[in-house]
């Protein structure tokens, strides 16, 4: 198969595919779901939730664990909170999404996976998102999605599809270790029938490949994935292509990395930091 040339994502090529125009209406930006926040971790799904609306999604809603929904609500304000049935150790069951099928239904982009833990529940959920998604829904896998895709083409139905993973969930859905980031996200992409942003690489389904480079070291931090996931479903929901999305949210978070290694140094930096950078980034493309 021969190898795709990755084409450099640049201030040029983003002004010269600009996003959906926004208008006054929230509603005109669409809708966003986020399905995460076990127990253990509600935190991945408040930080994908709020780089959906810093990057103007307009509506959010967290479907999250029964027993953090509360704490969730308070802690982000703006988004609408359902709450997810969980199993004894704290996991969200799969079957429960099905609490949050309206949402669903209404949703432009769907994030599924951050802040989830159990690969059996996931399984079943993705099944279940599947079959609630509207039409015309596109939907975000990253983290524990993920790990439930990998050998499982199918699940989650034909929704048209954006894989966010690192190196590691790479290997796994590829089921081999990872030596060419560039040929591997290819490969997914194509094998998956997805688009793929895999550090800082973006490929789509026909082999187009699209680079912003490595990125900054920092951006290797507990919740710099959710911060990326959240930033491509936000802009999914504004009414991009899957393809866009994934790009223009994977240039906003590496450029975020690279701000921020500037002001406030080359490690240390919070994830949080990276989604409250991503509307000023945003902003300097306008």
């Amino acid at each position: 198969m021969p190898r795709s040339e990755a084409e450099r994502i640049t201030p040029g090529l983003l002004r010269s595919w600009p996003l959906p125009r926004p208008t006054g209406s929230k509603r005109s930006r669409g809708d966003v779901v986020v399905v995460g926040g076990a127990r253990r971790s509600p935190g991945a799904a408040l930080l994908a939730g709020r780089a959906a609306l810093r990057v103007g999604a307009g509506r959010l809603t967290l479907a999250v664990g029964a027993s953090v929904a509360e704490a969730v609500a308070v802690a982000l304000p703006e988004s609408g909170v359902v709450p997810l049935a969980e199993t004894r150790s704290g996991a969200v069951r799969g079957a429960a999404v099905r609490s949050a099928s309206g949402d669903l239904a209404a949703a432009r982009a769907i994030l599924v996976g951050p802040g989830l833990d159990d690969a059996g529940e996931t399984a079943r959920m993705l099944h279940e998102v599947g079959r609630a998604a509207g039409r015309d829904a596109t939907l975000v896998l990253d983290a524990y999605a993920l790990g439930a895709l990998a050998g499982h083409r199918r699940l989650a139905g034909r929704t048209p599809r954006i894989l966010t993973p690192n190196e590691q969930e790479a290997s796994i859905l590829l089921g081999r270790d990872v030596r060419d980031l560039d040929a591997a996200t290819v490969e997914l992409a194509r094998r998956y029938r997805a688009v793929v942003s895999c550090f800082g690489r973006i490929a789509s389904p026909e082999g187009r490949l699209l680079t912003t480079g490595d990125g900054d070291p920092g951006l290797g931090t507990s919740g710099s994935g959710d911060a990326l996931a959240g930033a491509i479903a936000g802009l999914a929901a504004r009414g991009c292509r899957p393809l866009q999305a994934a790009v223009w949210g994977t240039h906003l978070h590496t450029a975020a990395g690279a701000s921020l290694s500037r002001s406030v140094g080359a490690l240390g930096y919070l994830a949080g930091e990276i989604v409250d950078r991503l509307v000023v980034e945003l902003d300097a493309l306008s």
